[in-house]
């Protein structure tokens, strides 16, 4: 049985990249096409220095290059891109001789495995579901019981008692994550910005009322995950206010869970028995910047 001629444009889809390599025969009329009149994309990427003796012409391009477009479907990575054949006018300006033609150019990979031939085989999420995570993101700042088992049914506290916050966040497939509390501060009207208000956690994650005298406003450890942060705040009211209302709102703001804690990412309480501030995690170097106030924004 006689073999199919090769083709006149043949591609191979390599891990990063595309190799098209093109009959200069073209069309099957035995006129070779010039290399200049090929070019690759929408960039005119041109071909390899090409040998005037051989029959092809070849192109090798990164599969972002040459201004190749990206396509993701459930199951696959589509890269595409064209080739195109551009003859230069012929000697007389009122004939034409040749056609320009494109020929467009696919590159399709798996997305639920691997194109090298290692043996990683990495899992991937559809980048939708990744997005749809990320803004996912729930966040939760709780009043709980006494032993941290349950959400306080009650709001009301005497002067004295303490009050347990637990901070939380949820995610669907996001990578792991660490909770921090950059604020929270205490007012006495809804608006957070509004006078009396008093910030009690502040710079980026110091508990400011475990500074005062006679409070055993701390964070707590250890914590119970890292996407969880609880602390202890005793109990007050602003001087001269005759309401029984205190509203109290939370900056919380979270770092992936592999990241080391540091000035940005801390979670601070004052030590009266060291007379230091110290670290929920990381060194006391992280906290430094709790006394003098010059904390970094994260």
């Amino acid at each position: 049985r006689a073999l199919s001629p090769r083709p006149a444009v043949a591609v191979r889809c390599q891990e990063g990249q595309l190799a098209v390599t093109v009959r200069r025969d073209l069309f099957g009329t035995g006129r070779p096409v010039r290399a200049a009149e090929l070019s690759l994309g929408t960039a005119s990427c041109p071909p390899l220095s090409p040998n005037p003796a051989q029959a092809f012409v070849t192109f090798v391009a990164a599969l972002h290059e040459c201004g190749s477009t990206l396509q993701v479907t459930p199951d696959s990575l589509i890269y595409r891109t064209t080739l195109f054949y551009k003859p230069t006018p012929s000697g007389n300006p009122l004939i034409v001789r040749a056609t320009p033609a494109e020929v467009p150019i696919e590159c399709h990979y798996p997305r639920k495995s691997n194109v090298s031939s290692g043996a990683v085989h990495p899992t991937w999420a559809p980048f939708r579901s990744t997005l749809a995570a990320q803004e996912r993101l729930q966040f939760s700042l709780r009043l709980m019981d006494d032993d941290w088992s349950k959400e306080r049914l009650s709001n009301g506290f005497q002067l004295g008692d303490s009050l347990r916050f637990q901070a939380d966040v949820t995610s669907e497939g996001h990578v792991p994550l660490r909770l921090f509390v950059d604020q929270c501060v205490a007012t006495a009207a809804p608006d957070r910005s509004s006078s009396p208000r008093y910030a009690f956690i502040d710079l980026g994650g110091c508990l400011v009322d475990s500074r005062a005298e006679d409070t055993g406003s701390a964070f707590v450890s250890p914590r119970p995950r890292p996407e969880s942060l609880r602390f202890l705040v005793d109990a007050f009211k602003f001087a001269g206010d005759v309401g029984n209302l205190l509203y109290v709102s939370c900056h919380l703001r979270v770092s992936p869970a592999g990241q080391a804690p540091n000035p940005w990412n801390k979670a601070c309480s004052f030590s009266k028995a060291s007379g230091l501030w110290a670290p929920l995690e990381g060194t006391a170097a992280i906290c430094s910047c709790c006394d003098t106030g010059s904390c970094p924004s994260p």
